[in-house]
């Protein structure tokens, strides 16, 4: 039985984010947000017209926003620092693990626009090397929420966290897979779905593809379980292991490059506890030309139908018939 009803109605994870930040910053006057010329893109235009001294706008200089983030924690506020992901994380990586992780900071990162959520705009902003880039960095929570409901509860949740933590939010609509009142916890998966043939695990955009590709594999007679792993780091071991000791097969699916994100997290769990055939889906080791954030996951293999596909060659791996 599935653990959650899916629709088709699509959300905004900003929309979440940013509803939460403003009842937030109404609640408590330490909240406070920096972005770098990017009110717009992440939201922030009703928090800066509430409270305009409380919004910090660096401009394009993203390694001088991460710092101010870091001296305004050190001086007792609440920082949430936005800004697209593929330059909150590339351009100031040295900033974010001196001034936030080493420094064990109490600045919440918000990775806006993750992915190839915008597509169109190239291999420049493809954010496909976040997961990988954050998850080795001592001190720092990595989140990818999959719905507007586990976004809002990862900010309440990030909010109350006593240290540094990254968010990674998408810009794509994406349909809510959650029930009303979910309660984030860091570093448990949420079971969606059960099924002893095979495992799926995703988290952001693409858990609501693996349900889907679920629902495929069950008109097919074969009943699939899928986990909502949003929490990359630290990731979910106990849920991991018992997937690969109940079902014998693991397939991944992410908006990221196959390496060194969460199809590597859950990989390192696997081989050292539990080792069963698996298979990383994501973008292949490769810059991903231009096109819409739809348009890339489905040329890299993670339509329903194409992840369903893959599933069924695991079972096939499993079985010693691939």
């Amino acid at each position: 039985m599935n653990a959650v009803t899916m629709t088709e109605k699509l959300h905004d994870c900003r929309d979440a984010f940013v509803a939460v930040l403003e009842r937030l910053g109404a609640e408590d006057s330490r909240v406070v947000a920096v972005c770098n010329d990017s009110v717009g893109s992440s939201k922030l235009g009703g928090f800066k017209s509430k409270w305009p001294d409380r919004l910090v706008n660096v401009g394009i200089a993203e390694q001088n926003m991460v710092g101010v983030g870091a001296g305004l924690a050190n001086g007792g506020l609440l920082p949430f620092v936005c800004g697209a992901s593929c330059f909150l994380t590339g351009r100031s990586l040295e900033q974010v693990k001196a001034d936030i992780a080493y420094s064990n900071a109490n600045v919440k990162l918000v990775g806006i626009s993750s992915g190839m959520a915008y597509g169109e705009l190239g291999p420049t902003h493809h954010s496909i090397e976040d997961f990988a880039w954050m998850r080795v960095l001592p001190n720092l929570p990595v989140i990818a929420p999959c719905d507007s409901i586990e976004t809002a509860a990862a900010v309440e949740w990030a909010a109350r966290y006593e240290g540094p933590v990254f968010l990674r939010l998408s810009r794509v609509g994406v349909p809510d897979l959650l029930p009303a009142g979910h309660v984030f916890e860091p570093g448990k998966a949420n079971l969606l779905r059960d099924g002893d043939a095979v495992t799926l695990i995703a988290n952001g955009t693409l858990t609501h593809r693996a349900m889907k590709a679920a629902a495929i594999l069950s008109a097919r007679g074969i009943e699939a379980r899928v986990l909502n792993m949003a929490t990359v780091r630290p990731i979910d071991v106990d849920s991991i292991v018992a997937a690969a000791r109940e079902t014998g097969a693991i397939l991944t699916a992410e908006e990221h490059s196959v390496y060194g994100g969460l199809g590597s997290a859950v990989a390192e769990v696997v081989v050292a506890e539990a080792p069963v055939p698996m298979k990383i889906l994501g973008v292949p080791g490769i810059f991903a030309p231009t096109g819409s954030a739809e348009f890339l996951l489905d040329e890299f293999g993670m339509a329903p139908e194409a992840m369903a596909n893959a599933a069924e060659e695991l079972l096939a791996r499993k079985s010693g018939r691939g």
